[in-house]
């Protein structure tokens, strides 16, 4: 047995073997994106821990930031926005409150609505932490030209919307995409 991970055409081969009529198709294009998924995040755990952040906040203060002056949104706004639920928004709020990267304040919707916003601490924790990411990703994509990648970027991105309307709706999306 080798060392090595069998490649994607290697395994949808050995399930053809071992198991004819088996669908095999999606196999070099998912086990592609299940290992290119765990580097990048195994990689970016290694660059947040040097920055001195964890996912789940610089997902918080990056959906803040990106925001704009005043840097300041709702907690419905963050769920929304973070794709979590109101719970994983309010957990994540509470430990960036505590380690005073953001304040809460009344929201502009009603007495029960929460306002949430940067700290000048976590205003300059994301700035580094962005640049120290988006640096590390761009470096780790430069295999690919720049036309290689936005044809990479618009493929996923119409296998990201198919899917997701499979998923939402058990149907395949209109035929007029």
């Amino acid at each position: 047995m080798a060392d090595t991970p069998a490649t994607p055409a290697e395994i949808a081969a050995a399930w053809q073997r071992e198991r004819p009529g088996t669908p095999t198709d999606s196999i070099e294009i998912v086990t592609p994106i299940w290992r290119l998924a765990k580097m990048f995040a195994d990689d970016r755990a290694r660059v947040l821990r040097a920055a001195g952040i964890d996912a789940a906040t610089l997902d918080l203060l990056s959906v803040i930031r990106r925001s704009g002056p005043p840097y300041r949104l709702s907690t419905r706004q963050l769920a929304a926005r973070a794709l979590v639920t109101a719970g994983a928004i309010s957990q994540r709020v509470a430990r960036a409150e505590r380690a005073g990267l953001i304040r809460r304040g009344p929201g502009e919707t009603g007495r029960r609505s929460v306002a949430v916003s940067l700290t000048d601490e976590g205003h300059a924790l994301i700035e580094r932490s962005v640049d120290s990411v988006l640096g590390r990703e761009a470096s780790l994509v430069t295999g690919l030209s720049a036309a290689e990648r936005a044809t990479l970027a618009t493929l996923l991105e119409k296998l990201t919307l198919d899917v997701r309307h499979r998923m939402t709706t058990g149907e395949p999306p209109p035929a007029d995409r």
